[in-house]
């Protein structure tokens, strides 16, 4: 988008269970059965480059979609430039590999694991011997300390987003020496590696006013390859340098400048030199891939002789057959616009030369959402009718195929296939299947021919909303041809998808009744009958009706940049739904307003967004399935569960996974969860989403990163002796870069 917004480990879903008969769960994969985890569908693209491959120095320009508010990642506002800049300049004890699973981080690390079970769990941390914070402080348990008494929630004065998993510490101690840190628990907990990671030195965590306020800008103390140098604002950038207390392998690079660059000019900053990397969307992507293709050297003539030649023709032609020299001259002054356009579009491919396409696919996946809080989708028929609708595979081949990455459905709602708990559970639901979704629908009351009542109008309130939700006025494209599209969130080869972050449910709004009248042209001929005439029996597409209204769904989608790929996708989804008798009436608003004003505040039917994956599903999807409660207020708490679907079983699941020790055990309760997940179709997995990424041809191991954490330290450009015999045009000269 870039819509991305989330936080190191941010995630939500949601659930809801059959109100009739018995729910069917798949049997799970026993001992002796293949991994059902299977392989990531796609690896990282970094450019892989040995180190010793790499020239010291130089300064690296990295596209983000924001400077931060804050560079606290457990605060309420963080976003994913918080997390990067965390990743490069805080200790992690635990990162993410290729396949999307928590190792252990020997820089700061040496070991960990769960001493003692009974009476309570322990675990013992063993650090790095050379592990020191910036100050030359040795990292040591008062950090820990700090952070799980900041976190725990029992000091309210703290404005924390988040304390899952550090609210279950009941102390934590130096252990036998100085690099040894004794956590124990008063809760049994599965997910203990999520826990300080990034860890904050006490400086920040050891005081309210430095946890809410000292830390949203700048970070005194660090302990990464690179520290903060500068939080420029004005300049929309923030500067990473090059820690000389970094006990690990050196950074290679001097410098990373972190960059905001709309995603709609990131092809003209990558062109004029100004980025070194950059995530892209689909059409930015195709640019950059046929720049570097063969030029068949049949320049057109161009240039003010050229220009001048042209129009002095076109003005005598012009004039020779009528027309007065007027609009001779606006002809030209069109053609000459064009022109311009033409030739910087031409400089623009032949600087792109210089940039590959790096792909992968994200560790999220867009989703179709149903709001089961009121109206049609409240009744669980409807909303499997829906799911059973959908054919999954044609959606995913349509966004993937074309950019050459594997076009497979995602599952899970709970991981992505490569991680642990991963395993398809959709086979819960049901294959595509468009009698039975129709027979869903007629037990629920929706049947086809039914009597349709004409409503009237009401003028001015249907001006006024389709003000409101109408598509933004867009300008013409220039002739840079940069993409309107937006890098999803976080992920590079954007689909305008809202990944969605930390935010904190709202109560549901009234989002109507989700039935109208059916538009003209919308449907087939007989729909239109009298009030209170019954239609003719027709085909089992015709629309289905209930007490004299249609069934027409509100889908919401977001209406800027990088909003193309979620029309297509929103597009087959509505011809889908035809087929066995649902309308959909699409309304765009603004992508600001997408995720607050509807998601979150329940203003939809259904709607596109994208959840990211996590090596926790135990800890981070269960606010986002958890059954909402009534709140005090009598309000609706919903906590992430945006769709408003959930039961006491999935809860149950997701408690007992949560303080289950055992893997096996974990993943299988997991699974369980995510059956009963698909059986209550809140929401629908569709496609993990692409990452593309542009970046300068001699720049190594940067790029679609997939599942794992960046190595910061091993980023940075080739030698000339390692760049191939013909080199790169356009690229960074290895000298200059290391300008600093």
């Amino acid at each position: 988008m870039s819509h991305d917004g989330i936080g190191p480990r941010a995630v939500p879903r949601s659930v809801a269970l059959l109100t009739a008969g018995v729910l069917t769960v798949p049997a799970l994969a026993g001992c002796g059965s293949e991994d059902p985890a299977g392989k990531p569908l796609a690896g990282a693209d970094v450019a892989d480059a040995d180190r010793s491959d790499i020239a010291d120095g130089g300064t690296l320009r990295w596209a983000v979609d924001t400077v931060p508010d804050t560079l606290n990642t457990f605060q309420a506002d963080a976003d994913t430039t918080t997390a990067r800049i965390a990743e490069a300049v805080l200790p992690s004890m635990y990162r993410t590999d290729g396949r999307g699973r928590a190792v252990r981080n020997p820089d700061y690390l040496a070991s960990a694991e769960v001493v003692d079970t009974e009476p309570k769990q322990v675990v013992v941390y063993k650090l790095a011997q050379q592990a020191v914070w910036s100050d030359g402080r040795e990292i040591g348990a008062a950090d820990f300390a700090a952070q799980w008494r900041a976190l725990s929630g029992k000091d309210t004065a703290y404005w924390t987003a988040r304390n899952a998993g550090y609210d279950r510490i009941e102390k934590v101690e130096r252990g036998r020496n100085d690099l040894e840190v004794k956590v124990t628990f008063d809760r049994p907990y599965a997910d203990w590696k999520s826990l300080f990671s990034p860890l904050y030195p006490k400086e920040v965590m050891g005081s309210p006013d430095s946890f809410n306020d000292g830390a949203r800008t700048k970070l005194k103390v660090t302990a990464g390859p690179f520290t903060v140098d500068t939080v420029d604002t004005e300049e929309d950038e923030v500067v990473l340098a090059r820690n000389p207390r970094w006990w690990g392998d050196p950074a290679k690079l001097q410098k990373i400048v972190l960059r905001a660059v709309p995603h709609d000019k990131r092809v003209s900053a990558l062109s004029d030199g100004t980025l070194d990397l950059a995530e892209i969307d689909p059409e930015a992507a195709r640019r950059i891939t046929a720049a570097a293709l063969p030029q068949d050297g049949n320049t057109p003539l161009m240039g003010p002789e050229a220009d001048r030649s042209a129009a002095d023709a076109l003005r005598s032609w012009a004039v020779a057959n009528g027309s007065d020299e007027d609009a001779a001259d606006e002809e030209i002054s069109a053609r000459r616009k064009l022109r311009k356009k033409a030739e910087k579009y031409a400089r623009q491919q032949k600087a792109l030369g210089g940039f590959e396409v790096r792909r992968s696919l994200e560790p999220a996946y867009t989703q179709l959402a149903l709001n089961g809080a009121e109206g049609p989708l409240s009744d669980e028929r409807v909303r499997r009718a829906v799911a059973r609708a959908l054919d999954r595979e044609e959606i995913a081949k349509a966004v993937l195929k074309p950019l050459g990455l594997p076009a497979e459905p995602v599952g899970s709602h709970l991981a992505l296939s490569g991680q642990a708990a991963y395993a398809d559970s959709s086979g819960a639901l049901g294959r595509p299947d468009a009698k039975e979704a129709r027979a869903l629908l007629s037990d629920a009351g929706w049947v086809p021919g039914g009597p349709v009542k004409e409503e009237k109008k009401d003028a001015k309130k249907d001006e006024g909303e389709e003000a409101a939700g109408s598509e933004a006025d867009t300008e013409d494209e220039d002739a840079s041809g940069d993409s309107e599209g937006s890098g999803e969130s976080e992920g590079g080869g954007d689909d305008g998808t809202y990944i969605v972050g930390e935010d904190d449910g709202k109560a549901p709004q009234d989002s109507g009744t989700g039935t109208g009248r059916l538009k003209k042209g919308g449907a087939p001929a007989g729909a239109y009958a009298p009030q209170g005439t019954a239609a003719p029996a027709r085909a089992d597409t015709a629309p289905v009706a209930k007490d004299g209204k249609a069934l027409v769904l509100r889908f919401v989608l977001p209406s800027g940049p990088g909003s193309q790929t979620l029309e297509t996708v929103a597009g087959r989804i509505a011809t889908m739904l035809e087929r066995i008798g649902i309308r959909t009436d699409v309304t765009k608003v603004d992508n600001d307003s997408y995720f607050k004003d509807h998601i979150a505040s329940g203003d939809f039917d259904l709607a596109l967004y994208s959840w990211p994956a996590t090596a926790f599903p135990a800890t981070d999807a269960r606010p986002v399935y958890s059954k909402p409660v009534p709140a005090a207020d009598g309000s609706l708490n919903v906590e992430q569960n945006w769709t408003r679907v959930g039961t006491d079983q999935v809860d149950q699941l997701f408690d007992q996974a949560v303080a289950t020790l055992d893997d096996s055990e974990r993943r299988d309760l997991i699974r369980k969860a995510d059956s009963r997940i698909w059986a209550a179709a809140g929401s629908i997995p569709l496609y993990q989403r692409p990452q593309l990424v542009a970046a300068r041809e001699t720049l190594a191991n940067a790029g679609a990163f997939g599942f794992a954490t960046p190595v910061y330290e091993d980023m940075g450009f080739l030698k000339k002796s390692a760049q191939g015999p013909q080199g790169s045009p356009g690229a960074k000269d290895d000298a200059s870069a290391a300008e600093d």
